[in-house]
Parts: C-alpha cells; sequence; structure tokens
C-alpha cells in the first residue's frame, strides 16, 4: 500500500470521527460513492452558533438587562467544554441618513478588533447568566458559542424605557447573522420612527440593500442601495429617510450583496410606545403568528407576497377552545409585490389566541410574510408589541429572560393535538429547574403562565421540547407594567437549530487498495 493511499485512509477515518460520515476524492474532484454509502441521516449537536444583539436604545432612561443560556443536553458530560460570549462590536456607527456624525469619534473610541471584553459570559449549560446596561451609550453585541455550549445557545435583550420618545419595553432574542430578512409590519409615517440595525459579526464588511413595498408596490428609493456595515459594527437606517413617500404599513426586504449581517427593526411610535420587530419566518403558503394576549385592544395584521402571484388566504383565530374566523375577515386578497393590512381591532374577545394564516383555495399556495401589530390598553396608556409569523418549535425552543410575574408562554396546534415538554431552568442567582408537560388541542392556543423554578433569584429560561403529535407554534409574552401603562413585549420561540443532519455511513476501504 503506497503513501497516498495511506494518506486516504487517514483522512477519511478523520473525516468519519469528526462529522459521522466520510467520502473520498477522486482526482477530478468527485467522490467515490463506494467510499461512503451514506443511509438515513443521524442527528448531532451543532458545534458552533452565533448571535448578534442591536444597540439597545439611545433613550438616556433606558434600562437593558441581557441573558445568555444554553439548555442542558444529553451528551454534555461528554462534551468539550467550550465557551458563549457576547463582546461589543468595534463601533456602532451613526446612520447614513444622519451624514455620519460622530462616526470618526465612534470609529476612534472603538479601539482595535479583538480587544473588547464580554458583555455577558456563560460557563455551564442549564443556568442562565445576565449582565445589565443602563446608559443610551449601550453598544450593539456579537458573540459565538461552541463545545457543549454551541446546541441551543440563546440570548435576549430587554430594554425598558420609562418616559419620553421610545417609552415601552423593547425585547429581542439576539438572531444568528444571514443574507435575506423580510419585516412586514414597519412603517414610514409621520407619527412612527422605525430603523433597521444592521449589525456585521465578521472581519471584512458587509455591503447591504434596503428594499421598502407599501400598499401600491415597490416605494421608491435611491439611498436603500449599497449600505456598507464595516467590519464588526453596527448601522441603524431610518427608514423615512430611504424615501420621500409616506406609508402606514411597509414591508422591507433586507439583502446583502456580499457578507451577512443580522437585521431587526426597531419601530417606535408616538402614541403606542416601542418595541422590537424581529424578522417573518421564512415566505410560505402557510403561516402562524402565535401568541395574541387576552386583552390586546388592537391587532394589525400586516401581510406582503413576494413572489410573481397573487395570494388568496383564509383567516382563522386559534383560541383556546378551537379555531373560528373573525367575522368580516374570513380571508385576505394580497396583490404579489404589494403589502396588504387589515384592522382585526379586539379579535381574541378576552381570549388569549393565535392567527392562523392558510390559502383559501385548493391548488399551488402562494408564498408570504406575515407579521402582526399588537396593542393593549387605552389613550396614553397603549403599549404596542409585534408577532411575526414563525416557524415550528421543531425538537427544541429556548426563550431567555423570563421573571418571577409576568411570563406568559402560548402554545399553539394548528394542525393535530400535541403533547408538550415545558422546563424552566434554574435561575440565575440560584433556583432549581421545574418541569411540567402540557396538551394542546388540534387548532387550539394554550396559553398559560410559565412554570417558575423553585426557590428562583434572579430570571430563567424556558425550553419548549415538543414530545408527540403534530406540529406546535409557541412564544413568551414579558409583561412588565409602568405607571398604569401595559408594557410588554412578545418573542417568538422557533427552532434553536441546535441539532443538524448528518448522513450514516459504511465505510469501504477496499477502494484504496492497490
Amino acid at each position: 500500500m503506497n503513501r497516498t493511499t495511506l494518506s486516504l485512509i487517514a483522512a477519511a477515518t478523520a473525516l468519519a470521527a469528526v462529522t459521522g460520515f466520510a467520502v473520498v476524492s477522486t482526482p477530478d474532484g468527485g467522490t467515490t460513492e463506494a467510499a461512503a454509502d451514506a443511509t438515513t441521516p443521524g442527528r448531532m449537536p451543532v458545534e458552533r452558533s452565533s448571535l448578534l444583539c442591536p444597540a439597545p436604545s439611545a433613550s438616556d432612561l433606558a434600562e437593558t438587562a441581557y441573558t445568555s443560556f444554553t439548555p442542558a443536553g444529553k451528551g454534555d458530560a461528554d462534551a468539550k467544554a467550550g465557551s458563549a460570549e457576547l463582546v461589543p462590536t468595534d463601533a456602532t456607527l451613526a446612520a447614513p441618513d444622519d451624514g455620519g456624525k460622530d462616526k470618526e469619534k465612534k470609529e476612534k473610541d472603538a479601539g482595535k478588533p479583538g480587544e473588547s471584553k464580554p458583555v455577558i459570559s456563560l460557563k455551564e449549560p442549564g443556568k442562565p447568566v445576565t449582565a445589565e446596561a443602563n446608559t443610551a451609550e449601550a453598544p450593539a453585541l456579537v458573540g459565538s458559542a461552541d463545545g457543549r455550549l454551541a446546541p441551543g445557545w440563546a440570548a435576549q435583550q430587554t430594554t425598558k424605557v420609562t418616559a419620553g420618545q421610545g417609552r415601552g419595553v423593547l425585547g429581542v432574542s439576539c438572531t444568528a447573522p444571514d443574507t435575506n430578512f423580510w419585516f412586514p409590519g414597519a412603517s414610514t409615517a409621520d407619527e412612527r420612527q422605525d430603523y433597521v440595525h444592521l449589525t456585521n459579526p465578521d472581519d471584512t464588511a458587509a455591503v447591504a440593500d434596503i428594499e421598502l413595498y407599501g400598499k401600491d408596490g415597490a416605494i421608491e428609493s435611491d439611498s436603500g442601495e449599497g449600505i456598507t456595515v464595516p467590519a464588526r459594527s453596527s448601522v441603524p437606517v431610518l427608514l423615512s429617510t430611504l424615501s420621500a413617500d409616506s406609508a402606514e404599513n411597509v414591508s422591507v426586504h433586507v439583502t446583502t450583496r456580499t457578507g451577512r449581517v443580522g437585521a431587526v427593526v426597531q419601530a417606535v411610535d408616538e402614541e403606542a410606545g416601542s418595541d422590537w420587530l424581529a424578522a417573518s419566518a421564512e415566505a410560505s403558503g402557510s403561516a402562524v403568528l402565535p401568541g395574541i394576549p387576552a386583552d390586546a385592544t388592537s391587532v394589525r395584521l400586516v401581510v406582503f407576497a413576494p413572489g410573481d402571484d397573487d395570494a388568496d388566504l383564509k383567516v382563522r383565530l386559534a383560541s383556546p377552545t378551537g379555531s373560528i374566523t373573525p367575522a368580516g375577515h374570513e380571508t385576505l386578497h394580497v396583490k404579489a409585490g404589494m403589502t396588504a393590512a387589515v384592522d382585526l381591532k379586539d379579535v381574541t374577545k378576552g381570549e388569549a389566541g393565535s392567527l392562523l394564516l392558510s390559502p383559501a383555495a385548493q391548488g399551488r399556495p402562494t408564498p408570504v410574510v406575515a407579521a402582526l401589530r399588537v396593542v393593549r390598553g387605552k389613550g396614553a396608556a397603549q403599549e404596542v408589541a409585534y408577532i411575526p409569523a414563525t416557524g415550528q418549535v421543531g425538537e427544541r425552543a429556548t426563550v431567555a429572560d423570563n421573571r418571577a410575574k409576568g411570563s406568559v408562554l402560548s402554545l399553539t396546534a394548528p394542525g393535530a393535538a400535541a403533547e408538550v415538554k415545558v422546563t424552566a431552568s434554574a435561575g440565575s442567582g440560584g433556583g432549581e429547574p421545574v418541569v411540567k408537560t402540557y396538551k394542546v388541542k388540534a387548532g387550539t392556543t394554550l396559553a398559560v403562565k410559565a412554570p417558575v423554578p423553585s426557590g428562583l433569584k434572579g430570571s430563567y429560561a424556558l425550553t419548549v421540547e415538543p414530545q408527540s403529535g403534530g406540529p406546535v407554534h409557541a412564544s413568551r409574552a414579558l409583561e412588565l407594567p409602568e405607571d398604569g401603562i401595559p408594557m410588554f413585549t412578545v418573542q417568538t420561540m422557533p427552532d434553536d437549530r441546535g441539532m443538524v443532519s448528518v448522513p450514516e455511513a459504511e465505510q469501504d476501504l477496499s477502494v484504496l487498495d492497490d
């Protein structure tokens, strides 16, 4: 057996040990199928995760809490310890529409890449850690986790602003970087100040485009193209400066030409407060928007059809007792490339629920993206939150920063009934985990006060794991009332992508024989 053959065997063996499968490259760059007979894919924990958190708020009254958490896994004892840290970006630059004000100062103050100390650092799975930032200068954060802290790593950023512009509770689950985002539910109206925050985690610059779509289609804009986001920096872009047109309901499309970014919309309403609008789930013929509070006083549905075909959708509300059709809003027609919005008012009628969108007729479904603008309270005591369409929980989903009071978990089974296990983790300052099981009837939403760890000190995380039955969609509302204002925020809980499919294989090294 020659040296080349031995090298190939060593490479194949090493690859099999790392990934669970092996292929042997042929001289022309192809693969030899006999060397790796792939069968049914297996599931293995991811080895690395990335998260990005936007700059919290420009208000001097902002109080921000960060929570970082990785759920405990079966293989934790055998996995390498790893680390999970969130560090400040090298700079949070002025938006392009501000003419780059203070840009040079912030770049100078940022220091050299890699010198920032972690704002929050997680050392072990199963127990959250927290940090605070009570300043208008708090930067965006970038971070990564590896080893046993990577699978299911979650981080929450919760900001409370008690008065002034941006008043409210702004909550966001820190997100993974990507190249494509849809945000139905934004606005360029005079009473709104909506910013897209673009955060670049990498060591090279990213270039992004922002497109706006209103009720009549694309909104003309010259300044939304070719926005440079420097390496390890964050750029907020005020949507109303991208176009001279004022539109109440806008769908925002963020894509990158080079690199990748984290993107989220900070929506500030002069009357109804503020919150973060997270990206909608990938465009699909059906959508689930879980967790409308029972006391919602106003609910607005915003839908966009990104393809070439119109969409005709059936609108249903999954209530605690079954699926019902909102009176007067049985269906919704969405023209291709246009944003449709409908005010459902107090659609829940005192019962928590979730909105279900599905094709109104048989045939090939038209993909859409969607979000809800939800208001609690009235008059000067209003507060707003946003619920984007979200993917199913899948194997597991986690949301961090839950409190002893005010955390409400919503579980929706749009098809078949399901059974779900919910784990309340240990507290950041102490307490023992608590596990409860819930049954969700078909076509309903089950809204419960989140289970609380015994002897809780600090905040904790909630992890949802379906046990049987049909798909489940979930969200968590965090209620933090202030001076009679029902301040709250809602975070959806899609699958945490902590596990990936890896093809199983049988290795046949006979092909390497001379």
